[in-house]
């Protein structure tokens, strides 16, 4: 019986497949990475620009407390109702302003919800916090 032994085993690995998975993890990453959205606030920073002034008219001053407590104007108001208060502002000035005060050590949540409502109206806010110690 002639029974042929294999002397050599191939010791070559191909890359063209490796490189064919690495191309195409590439390009799902690429794919997907532009439709995730930040999640993020677009804030105005300060400019010389003098397009855009704020109303001449009071503009309104939205305190928050440390406890989560909103005023509006020194007046206790609910996060509801500052939003109807925002609402109606927006209509009523052509371009709306307000100021955001927080209290020393109000949790952030409560400032952005206030945010949140004036860029949903696209209202100006003004965020006046203390300095620093």
């Amino acid at each position: 019986m002639g029974l042929k032994k294999r002397s050599k085993v191939s010791a070559e690995f191909s890359m063209s497949s490796l490189t064919d998975i690495i191309f195409l993890l590439l390009i799902f990453f690429m794919l997907t990475s532009s439709l995730v959205a930040p999640n993020a606030l677009n804030l105005k920073l300060p400019s010389s620009s003098k397009a855009s002034k704020p109303s001449t008219e009071r503009i309104d001053d939205v305190r928050i407390s440390k406890g989560g407590n909103y005023y509006l104007n020194n007046r206790g108001i609910s996060l509801e109702g500052l939003d109807s208060e925002m609402e109606r502002l927006a209509r009523r000035t052509r371009n709306p302003a307000i100021t955001i005060s927080p209290d020393r050590g109000t949790p952030t949540e409560h400032v952005v919800a206030v945010m949140d409502i004036a860029m949903r109206y696209r209202i100006n806010g003004v965020l006046a916090t203390e300095g620093m110690e």
